[in-house]
């Protein structure tokens, strides 16, 4: 399965969360798309929970299926910490997500553009792979040329704060993930516990 390109406001209307996290999606129209959008009141069974969450998670940090599930594997195979938690964690070291963390973009898939099109450089060296799972210490910075763009410009003018997991020097425009995260300084809206279950079920 492709990662997902359609509309994202309608997944995010639909699953009740802005995939973007700029909630704009939801300023206008918090509820699902489409006629009966306002009224839908369907009660979801146990797998259809787990399943839902499943998709918030993976729509948020824009993963096809293929490359989510083998992360939720690996995090299985890290033997301190829960698994949820761990699952997180990883996802939050991705190149894309440490960019989008950093504030040099508003939206993850605005962080994914950038590293793909080479802006970005890993202890000097460019590197274009959004997956790319940075260390603890490694130093983050934008190629000379990159540090005019105007979206990088933008998105640093519209942050207004990083997590206490990264480092920014402003003089030096370089960033660092100097750890990994913790549970309670990541999305409360999502429930790894039942993307667990999903997986636990269905591998």
């Amino acid at each position: 399965m492709s990662r997902y390109t359609g509309p994202t406001w309608k997944k995010s209307r639909r699953l009740g969360i802005s995939l973007s996290g700029t909630g704009k999606e939801l300023a206008r129209r918090p509820y699902a798309p489409g006629q009966h959008g306002q009224n839908n009141r369907n009660k979801l069974s146990e797998y259809g929970t787990q399943l839902r969450e499943k998709q918030k998670l993976r729509l948020m940090y824009g993963l096809n299926e293929r490359q989510f599930r083998n992360t939720f594997l690996r995090a299985g195979k890290i033997r301190q910490g829960k698994h949820g938690e761990n699952f997180m964690a990883l996802l939050e070291s991705r190149l894309d997500s440490v960019v989008y963390r950093l504030g040099w973009a508003v939206t993850r898939a605005q962080a994914r553009q950038l590293v793909n099109h080479g802006h970005i450089l890993v202890d000097g060296h460019r590197v274009d792979i959004p997956s790319y799972e940075v260390k603890p210490g490694q130093e983050i910075s934008l190629r000379q040329r990159s540090k005019d763009l105007q979206i990088v410009k933008d998105a640093l003018e519209a942050n207004v704060g990083r997590p206490p997991f990264v480092e920014f020097d402003e003089n030096t425009m370089t960033g660092k993930l100097i750890r990994l995260p913790q549970r309670d300084e990541l999305e409360p809206e999502i429930d790894e516990s039942l993307v667990v279950e999903f997986y636990n079920q269905i591998l």
